[in-house]
């Protein structure tokens, strides 16, 4: 009997880099962090196949920003992709996260998947929702490709997650996108960021997955804005050419003083 191997791949997400290897989030030096989740990849190098990025990756914006990760990511040398999040600037990403093995593309096959990346951010907001254009050409790519099973990345949950403050900002219209994921049944995955926890549901045989960030770590549950005194983490996943899976989440061991409350 043939042996199938699977595909191995990490999500990182929320790493909330700025321009500034300093400068902290809520109290968490936040390069210093995403470095310990990069040391702990390193170890996992020759198991990994890729990476995918799914938003927050900066927290200012800026290009220099961009720069500190692309070098981060580069010190891997494996694939990776990434989308964008309410805290990222898209035209710069596209910019400055095209060198070397980090790539830009949102559509690619990998080990017998395809993977779709979307961008559901929305320029001065904290909540998601994806455009016509962008519902149109998800629609187009799983078309196309339709004896594959796929994995779809994107930056906010299509769901309420039992969190009254952080539900406010999740994808606004998560019908459409549902209207179109159900056309298909190769879709097997979702993965997303944007809730800084690990979280999952199923619906209509799609399983959708949320991971902790690199940096803080939101509580669940929670009415108000909380932080979970949790240290950083990442996903990994096995996916095998039949369309099944495994996934985890790994944390580091990083530890700092977080403000529990958010500043003003």
């Amino acid at each position: 009997m043939k042996q199938v191997y699977p595909i191995t791949i990490g999500q990182v997400t929320d790493m909330h880099l700025f321009a500034s290897e300093q400068q902290q989030l809520l109290g968490i030096p936040t390069m210093d962090s995403f470095h310990a989740v990069i040391e702990r990849l390193k170890k996992l190098r020759e198991e990994l196949d890729l990476l995918l990025l799914t938003g927050d990756l900066s927290g200012d914006g800026t290009p220099q920003s961009y720069s500190n990760l692309q070098n981060l990511i580069s010190s891997l040398f494996l694939p990776s992709y990434w989308l964008p999040g309410n805290h990222d600037d898209f035209a710069t990403m596209s910019e400055v996260l095209n060198l070397g093995l980090v790539s830009r593309r949102k559509c690619f096959e990998r080990g017998g998947w395809n993977f779709v990346l979307l961008d559901s951010s929305v320029a001065g907001k904290a909540h998601g929702y994806l455009r016509q254009e962008t519902l149109e050409w998800l629609d187009l790519q799983l078309s196309k490709i339709v004896d594959k099973p796929t994995a779809i990345a994107i930056h906010h949950p299509p769901f309420k997650v039992n969190s009254r403050w952080l539900d406010k900002s999740q994808l606004q219209n998560s019908e459409e996108f549902f209207a179109v994921l159900d056309k298909y049944p190769q879709v097997r995955l979702v993965l997303f960021g944007h809730i800084h926890q690990e979280f999952y549901t199923q619906r209509r045989g799609v399983d959708y997955l949320g991971t902790p960030s690199t940096c803080i770590q939101f509580q669940p549950g929670s009415k108000k804005f909380a932080l979970e005194r949790k240290p950083p983490g990442f996903r990994l996943m096995k996916l095998y050419p039949n369309g099944t899976w495994e996934s985890w989440v790994e944390r580091v061991p990083y530890f700092h003083t977080v403000e529990l409350v958010a500043n003003g």
